[in-house]
């Protein structure tokens, strides 16, 4: 998927409450990439623009899946913080 698509997936699936902007999109992109948990290459758009076209690889894989775990945690124990009630 090209960095637009991925704005604009992640505004979707979130219901329109998750907003990624390009100044954020980008930097976290090349960052992945150098981590080696995405590869970009060079391709057309639906618009026949040219655009960078991201996917996960292997490694970011497993990297997704340690995030998700540790998210699961953290907002596991927030919703405990949340639900405490004090005598």
């Amino acid at each position: 998927m090209h960095g637009w698509g991925i704005t604009l997936h992640i505004q979707r699936i979130s219901k329109d409450v998750l907003r990624v902007e390009e100044g954020s999109l980008y930097p976290a992109l090349h960052r992945m990439e150098q981590e080696g948990w995405i590869a970009a290459e060079w391709g057309l758009s639906e618009n026949n623009r040219r655009a960078r076209f991201y996917r996960l690889t292997a490694l970011g894989r497993k990297q997704l899946n340690t995030e998700r775990e540790n998210w699961l945690k953290i907002t596991s124990a927030v919703a405990l913080v949340l639900s405490f009630e004090q005598a």
